[in-house]
């Protein structure tokens, strides 16, 4: 194999990983605070469709992703009032978050539907860029890559070095241990909620402004479950996240690099592999359920409201 398409193939499968990277992060962060909002697909369309049509109205990405990210937090918002202090299922709200982002954003996006805008180009890091194979690997990317990176780095850091590390896997566990030291539950679930949403609403602004910078309807095309497939996959871990983003964002390329190495395989047999992969992962994961229990937060998507 040519190592310049070797290279290619990489650079493409941190593009294509760089979304669920994105939601898996917001959506690890929410869950190690006991909170499980399923609604991510719906998140990532609102960020997809309101940070195409900031975009397009404005000429500005800058707009753009703004519009996106607050998008993301409009919904986790509605998603964090109505399970956090109305205490209603987090698993019917969450699903019911994603069928409302799924109809909002087609309704939304109807008049934009197929246009294309300019999108953000790649932004080499001078001098590193120019290094053979790794420059074009590592430091030829558009600018959200490295924000992603950044994140990847903060949230590792978060768990492993600091005191709110500390305390939102102490809500995640016991809430009311947590809360009788004098941790504010409530706001700080309601707080990591947000966050998690901005991160839902960035990676949809991606898919339209950056992967592919157009609106179509469903252009998320499961990239929320699968995000959530792989936290479950991750064990709830900053480095697994990022492992199981690129593995599934590789699968997503890989009907393009067989095409490229003259595999002679049905397109869209090759296309579906990212669903199957995601299936198989959480059959793996279903059949060793202690390991899995270990892992999960002790109070994840358990209601809870302080005494």
């Amino acid at each position: 194999m040519d190592l310049d398409f070797f290279s290619a193939i990489l650079s493409a499968t941190i593009r294509t990983g760089t979304p669920l990277l994105l939601v898996a992060l917001g959506e690890m962060l929410v869950e190690k605070s006991g909170v499980l909002n399923l609604g991510q697909e719906g998140m990532l369309l609102i960020g997809a469709v309101a940070g195409f049509i900031a975009a397009s109205q404005s000429d500005s990405l800058v707009l753009g992703f703004m519009a996106a990210i607050a998008g993301g937090i409009g919904m986790a918002f509605i998603f964090a009032i109505v399970t956090l202090f109305l205490n209603a299922n987090q698993i019917a709200t969450g699903l019911a978050l994603t069928i409302f982002g799924v109809g909002l954003s087609a309704f939304l996006g109807a008049d934009y539907e197929g246009k294309t805008i300019a999108g953000l180009t790649k932004t080499p890091i001078p001098l590193l860029s120019d290094i053979p194979f790794i420059g074009a690997l590592f430091f030829d990317h558009d600018v959200i890559v490295y924000v992603s990176w950044t994140l990847f780095i903060g949230m590792w850091l978060l768990f492993k070095k600091s005191t709110l590390g500390l305390n939102i896997r102490a809500v995640g566990e016991n809430p009311d241990a947590a809360n009788a030291i004098g941790i504010n539950v409530i706001p700080l679930r309601f707080a990591l909620v947000l966050v998690g949403g901005a991160l839902a609403g960035l990676a949809g602004g991606y898919l339209s402004l950056v992967y592919t910078p157009l609106w179509t309807e469903d252009m998320s095309a499961g990239r929320g479950w699968i995000a959530l497939a792989i936290v479950v996959f991750a064990s709830w871990k900053a480095t697994r996240v990022l492992l199981g983003a690129y593995l599934f964002g590789f699968a997503s390329i890989l009907h393009l690099a067989a095409q490229g190495m003259g595999v002679n395989l049905s397109a869209n047999l090759l296309a579906m592999l990212p669903y199957v992969a995601t299936i198989v992962v959480l059959v793996i994961l279903s059949r060793n359920k202690l390991k899995l229990q270990l892992s999960e937060p002790l109070a994840l998507a358990k209601p809870w409201r302080k005494e």
